[in-house]
């Protein structure tokens, strides 16, 4: 069994507070001598980044690392390597982790890349400014970096996205700092980054808004060091002191001077701190854990370290081994400090009693009874933060043992515990290489974790660790299929690629269906990593197999698959998404090519085409008419035309658009008749407009029928134009046929007597009734002029009419006097009588029946 935990506790602040230092990983000769390097570690167990130091001699040998100076190595916190990357783009001026785990790379001419562990990157720049300027040093922190340009002022980078950079308040350095930090935004009040700059005797802090002086006399400072929370900061004078303050510098914490400290020869390499309790200062082969109080820990390693400041402790790679310090936590304190009488210390001591088939198990128990519960939490936490899986078993054991006395207790900790433990015992074996603790791990979250794994291609221990903790798989079997894409290589061949392309698909597909079903993976994101790396033949049987058109559609049109992309718009039935690809193919495409391109998807684009015309229809007609010409639809042509032409305000363009609709239907040998009258009223609306010319635009012609035309000659006395109007578009006077056809002319006559009748003039009117045989008669004229309000007028007309109609006549112009000598003339009694009923009054009855009298 492992030693006991107590074994490696060191104690400080007479014995109440304990450190301890784990080996995590045993490193002989796997890292290079690391004081001839420029190194960045990633916190959260991450690797660490190693860069020659250009300023220094290296002495090459056979037992020499041989490094590059314009590369950069990669190593695991267990010394394994995981990729070099090879540097090409100007002098590095500073390098540093992102929180997922991407290297950022910045060089003098503000050009930073991003970096993940497979070689991959993505490049962003500072800006032309930063560029001409020339950047001389940068702090770069998990969410983003703060760089120092040459003319001393300070850009701000947020995120990682390759956003803008924002300039922060001049602090008016006239010379570089002598140290400088960064707090990041997550850890500061305001919520922004807070620059803290070594400048003479004090220190400035700078944010987006201001430069404050703190009125310090201590410094310069060679090194400043915020805690991890962000509430301290180790500062290290020039004498040699450190000096622990409060962020807002109104607190001294701590001091201690490191000129004392034997073996602490030449420089100090770093001050980084050991969770936000303690301060870790290194040397050559010497690092110095100083205490809230000036307590001090002393370790000695046979060469030069690097530390890495975690959020529970510190990191610490040597030339033998990579060590994790940090404070004993207070749940391992309470169970296994020596001497302990707390009741999870009880409670560890009954199970053991209970392995030892003891009887004073049961009396440990019942000590603690009122305590139970707690103490089995405690036992429960103590687990985690072990190292050794024995004692990490021995404790979840003691918990088990506690709870089986508890009648109501939730074991929802004790199982997540158990899961986690396994989880972490798994990322840390050294051929993984994440030393994570519990506290780091539940800070991060399980899914950040898969994460990290997944940028490092271990793909099946993040799938079961995906699949034990009931996790959605869609992000590691994404990263997979990626994965396999860019390592898979098309073959020589255009037939053996395509059979390449299947193989790499089908097992892609295989894979979501067996591992991810259900879990709604996007088959389009994947798709379009293959078209990027111009695997456009993958893609495309891909995207057969994705479910969303949304997701379909973009990628298709951004792989220049216009017509395949039309059509799975249309099969989709969302009319947006239609009208979406529609409009784009429309910009980028020859307006030939987009016609032909609908065209030629036939019936299956033929949605499409309908949805494009009511389109075109609402906003953009020209697009319309150049979409029927090309389709040859002279139909559809002509009658857009006949709409513009119903719709324009100018008559002469209301003219050219009738003339075109007539070359339509002129073109189509079965719109033969409509193309005649096209060509009547091309003519109409050109006389129109002479008319009103002719008229000073005093009389409104455009735009009325023929015999709206005749009507308004006539009533403008224009007699003589009438007749020119009748004759030019043949308005026939009396029944004619002609050509298979009867056309009925007593329209003129009709329109020629309203348009009389409407003018008042009654003579004009009597020498149209008197010209010829009226072909409509003239009870029309009685009825119009009796409408109209002309009955005396209309008296003369009636004895022209029939004789079986005059006495009704009569009647309707008022006469009914002489509507009842026109019975007694014909001798009809019965319409006499009938008259005589329905007169209006006594008088005129009277006067009936004195003309029936005189009949008998």
């Amino acid at each position: 069994m492992a030693d006991h935990p107590t074994s490696s506790w060191e104690a400080m602040q007479d014995g109440s507070v304990f450190y301890r230092k784990h080996s995590l990983y045993s490193i002989p000769g796997k890292l290079p001598n690391l004081s001839d390097f420029i190194i960045a570690g990633c916190r959260y167990g991450g690797p660490i980044a190693l860069m020659r130091d250009g300023s220094k001699l290296i002495a090459l040998g056979r037992s020499t690392t041989a490094f590059s100076k314009s590369q950069i190595q990669i190593y695991s916190s267990a010394g394994e390597g995981l990729l070099i990357i090879s540097w090409d783009s100007g002098k590095i001026v500073k390098f540093g982790w992102t929180f997922d785990e991407r290297l950022a790379v910045l060089n003098e001419e503000g050009v930073y890349r991003l970096y993940d562990l497979q070689g991959e990157y993505q490049q962003y720049s500072l800006g032309s400014d930063a560029s001409e300027m020339g950047i001389i040093d940068a702090r770069i922190h998990e969410h983003g970096l703060v760089a120092l340009t040459s003319s001393l002022s300070l850009l701000e980078v947020k995120g990682w996205e390759g956003g803008k950079p924002l300039t922060l308040s001049n602090p008016g350095l006239l010379q570089p700092p002598h140290s400088w930090a960064v707090i990041p935004p997550d850890v500061t009040i305001s919520r922004h980054v807070e620059v803290l700059l070594s400048v003479d005797a004090t220190i400035y802090s700078v944010d987006n808004l201001e430069t404050t002086d703190q009125r310090l006399s201590r410094g310069p400072f060679s090194h400043v060091a915020p805690s991890p929370n962000g509430k301290s900061l180790a500062l290290l004078t020039a004498t040699g002191t450190l000096w622990v303050v409060s962020a807002d510098f109104q607190r001294s914490l701590a001091e201690y001077d490191t000129t004392q400290v034997i073996g602490g020869e030449g420089e100090v390499r770093q001050v980084e701190w050991c969770g936000n309790d303690a301060v870790l200062v290194t040397w050559d082969t010497v690092a110095v854990l100083v205490g809230p109080f000036g307590d001090t820990l002393q370790y000695f390693y046979t060469g030069p370290t690097f530390a890495i400041t975690e959020v529970d402790g510190v990191r610490v790679l040597g030339p033998d081994t990579c060590d994790f310090i940090q404070k004993v936590p207070a749940s391992s304190v309470s169970v296994l400090r020596p001497g302990s009488t707390s009741p999870s210390a009880i409670l560890y001591d009954a199970w053991e009693h209970f392995s030892r088939r003891s009887p004073k198990a049961d009396e440990n128990i019942r000590s603690i009874r009122p305590d139970l519960a707690a103490a089995v939490d405690e036992c429960i936490d103590a687990a985690g933060r072990e190292w050794e899986p024995s004692w990490q078993k021995r404790l979840l054991s003691a918990a088990k043992f506690g709870k089986t006395f508890l009648d109501l207790y939730d074991s929802t900790d004790f199982v997540n515990m158990g899961q986690s433990l396994k989880v972490l015992n798994a990322v840390r074996f050294y051929e993984i290489g994440i030393p994570l603790t519990y506290a780091q791990y539940y800070h991060l979250s399980p899914a950040h974790l898969i994460n990290r794994l997944t940028a490092r291609r271990l793909h099946l221990l993040a799938l079961r660790i995906s699949s034990y903790l009931s996790l959605s798989p869609s992000a590691v079997l994404k990263h997979w299929a990626i994965a396999k894409i860019l390592s898979s290589r098309a073959s020589a061949t255009s037939s053996e690629s395509g059979i390449d392309d299947e193989s790499v698909c089908a097992s892609i597909v295989e894979k979501f269906e067996k591992v991810g079903s259900g879990v709604g993976i996007s088959y389009a994101e994947i798709a379009r990593k293959a078209w990027e790396v111009g695997r456009t033949e993958l893609a495309t049987k891909l995207l057969d197999h994705e479910p969303r058109a949304s997701d379909q559609v973009p990628l298709l049109l951004s792989m220049k698959e216009d017509g395949l992309a039309l059509v799975k718009a249309v099969e989709s039935g969302d009319t947006d998404l239609v009208y979406s690809v529609l409009l784009h193919l429309q910009k980028r495409l020859p307006l030939g090519s987009f016609f032909r391109t609908i065209e030629e998807g036939g019936s299956r684009l033929a949605p499409a085409s309908k949805l494009l015309q009511v389109y075109a229809r609402e906003q953009n007609r020209d697009l319309l008419r150049d979409f029927y010409y090309s389709d040859d639809r002279r139909v559809e042509s002509a009658v857009l035309c006949l709409e513009d032409a119903a719709n324009s305000k100018d008559p002469t363009a209301k003219i050219t658009s009738v003339k075109a609709a007539q070359k339509f239907f002129s073109e189509d040998k079965e719109r033969g008749f409509e193309a005649k009258m096209m060509d009547e009223n091309a003519r109409l609306l050109t006389l129109q407009l002479q008319l009103e010319k002719e008229s000073d635009g005093k009389i409104k012609f455009f735009g009325q029928s023929v015999n709206e035309t005749l009507r308004t000659l006539l009533i403008n006395g224009m007699a003589k134009r009438a007749d020119k109007v009748r004759s030019d578009f043949k308005v026939p006077d009396k029944r004619e046929r002609a050509r298979g056809f009867t056309h009925d002319g007593r329209r003129f006559w009709y329109v020629k007597l309203h348009a009389l009748t409407e003018s008042r003039d009654f003579e004009g009117l009597e020498a149209f009734a008197r010209s010829k045989r009226s072909p409509i008669g003239y009870t029309p004229f009685v009825r119009y002029l009796v409408k109209k309000g002309h009955p005396k007028e209309a008296l003369s007309y009636v004895q022209r009419c029939d004789a079986n109609k005059r006495a009704d006549l009569y009647v309707e112009c008022g006469e009914w006097r002489m509507a009842g000598q026109e019975c007694k003339e014909r001798g009809d009694k019965a319409k006499l009588e009938q008259l005589r009923k329905s007169c209006p009054n006594s008088l005129i009855a009277r006067e009936l029946e004195q003309i029936a009298a005189s009949m008998k």
